[in-house]
């Protein structure tokens, strides 16, 4: 299916005395049909230089030696002397024998000056033909206009590739959000600012590796086809392996094979990656998305959260310059030491209610009937108070917070409080009422996580088709023996929208999970 960009473009849509007096119908047919003309006229223009021996897709190469931001950073050095650009042509203006047109390279706009008289008739009369949104490359010298703009004084100009499709018009750009996210190609040429996000998410990830590493630890990579899809509660992604003849799973988590290389003696270890889950669309959820977790041997939760505080610090003062992050209307601060709150003082606070004084199941469900809280008939005590903080607590927690001391029920792979162990020794951080990171002390006793597995294997038994299943390799590694480690999981993507500051995720994702074209109503 061809997607074309010209509802507004009235310099192509030529408009008649009698448009005033068209229904609907008949100016959307209009319009079609000059679409339909302008893409014809782009073909018969490839034909035509492909007759004359001038292919544009039969250039192999092009020998750069600038990207337009070096031109203007370094105009003084540069001026006079003459440099070769590439880049796609995003207007041009064509004056008799002499033209103007700018193009558009990975690092902004250059304008360049073209003239009959420097590039030859010939090529200068191809290049009157060419096209918005086709790639040139320019070799010329470095000028300055008498208007002041720095610019490139062709010698030569080459068709590097045939633009056969029509860009959006230059002043309204390209809006159409599904159309966005079905073309992030055509999205990241026509706003400069989606270009910049995606260009900042990875310099994210390389100054996170750069602190891990500096920290001593180590990246690895584990498998995403597994046959137990484990560490993490969610409904996985299913699918079959024809050569061995068995059911399996995409990956939900990381976290089980990270932890066998901790009791494989590897001590600090990291992984970036993909991991998909099979749940619903949101602005936090997509169904594939980038997680890192890393595990580090002979620490705990609190030694996850010094060092998480200090990674979310370093992250965003090295890509952003500074601590502070405007995020939407709110200056979010990273420099001051994060927040640290149980999970029961911050439901008492704001939902007014204190499960230290509930005794029971029995008692939570009823505290739950009288505020309105849904519950399912399988949930416990420890369930009921993750339901209470999930709708009374995470939308304040706007500046960074830790929630710590989960219950167990909703912590399958984390180790007990010793002081309480109804609790559990986890933490999650919130910034902005959103989860950023979850992190344990975890639980490296066998036969503890074999009680926990079970307890998981009743609730999927209930009906919690997220529940997690036993894995009997893993139960093996720690009966080998893994030492007290801390472990933690961070959504790359949601540490993206915040330090770029972009509403949804799929504002970050270059490729967001879409439902298929035609199939929207379905």
């Amino acid at each position: 299916m061809i997607l074309c960009f010209l509802s507004n473009r009235t310099s192509h849509n030529k408009v008649t005395e009698s448009e005033g007096n068209m229904s609907e119908q008949q100016k959307n047919s209009a319009t079609e049909q000059d679409i339909n003309q302008l893409l014809k006229i782009r073909r018969e223009k490839l034909a035509d230089l492909q007759e004359r021996g001038k292919d544009p897709f039969q250039v192999m190469k092009y020998d750069m030696t600038h990207h337009s931001k070096e031109i203007f950073e370094n105009f003084d050095v540069l001026k006079g002397k003459v440099v070769s650009v590439a880049g796609r042509i995003m207007a041009k203006r064509v004056m008799g024998k002499a033209s103007f047109c700018h193009i558009q390279d990975l690092q902004g706009k250059i304008q360049a000056y073209v003239a009959r008289d420097n590039i030859g008739e010939e090529s200068y009369a191809d290049f009157k033909k060419y096209d918005v949104g086709d790639i040139v490359g320019i070799k010329g010298e470095v000028f300055e206009t008498k208007t002041g703009e720095k610019s490139i004084h062709a010698s030569e100009i080459l068709l590097l590739s045939k633009s056969l499709q029509i860009l959006p018009e230059k002043y309204h750009g390209l809006t159409n959000t599904d159309i966005r996210y079905r073309q992030r190609y055509t999205d990241l040429i026509m706003n400069e600012e989606v270009k910049e996000t995606f260009v900042k998410r990875s310099k994210i990830i390389s100054s996170i590796r750069r602190f891990l590493d500096g920290q001593g630890f180590i990246e690895v990579e584990t498998p995403m086809l597994v046959s137990n899809a484990g560490g993490a509660a969610a409904r996985p992604f299913e699918t079959h392996y024809n050569a061995l003849d068995e059911d399996v799973k995409l990956r939900i988590s990381l976290e089980l094979y990270l932890k066998r290389l901790i009791v494989g003696g590897l001590e600090r270890v990291y992984e970036i990656g993909r991991v998909f889950r099979n749940e619903g669309l949101d602005t936090r959820h997509n169904p594939e998305f980038t997680l890192m977790e890393l595990y580090q041997a002979y620490t705990d939760y609190i030694g996850m959260m010094d060092l998480t505080e200090t990674m979310f610090r370093h992250v965003a003062k090295e890509v952003n310059g500074s601590a502070i992050v405007t995020y939407g209307e709110v200056e979010i601060n990273l420099e001051k030491s994060f927040e640290r709150i149980t999970m029961v003082e911050a439901v008492k606070q704001y939902a007014g209610v204190d499960f230290e004084q509930i005794e029971n199941t029995e008692e939570a469900k009823k505290i739950a009937d009288e505020k309105g809280i849904h519950y399912e008939e399988r949930h416990k005590k420890g369930d009921i108070l993750s339901l209470f903080f999930e709708e009374f607590v995470e939308e304040h927690l706007v500046q960074p917070t830790f929630v710590m001391d989960h219950p167990v029920e909703v912590s399958p792979l984390t180790k007990r409080k010793p002081s309480n162990p109804d609790y559990v020794e986890r933490f999650e951080l919130f910034i902005t009422g959103r989860e950023m990171c979850n992190a344990y002390s975890e639980l490296n006793d066998p036969i503890d996580q074999r009680q926990r597995f079970a307890a998981q294997e009743e609730a999927f038994a209930a009906g919690d088709e997220e529940a997690n299943h036993t894995d009997e390799d893993f139960l093996n590694a720690l009966e080998i023996g893994m030492p007290p480690t801390g472990g933690i999981g961070y959504g790359i993507d949601r540490l993206v929208m915040l330090l770029t500051n972009q509403p949804a995720i799929r504002d970050v994702l270059l490729f967001p999970t879409m439902k298929t074209l035609g199939k929207e109503n379905q």
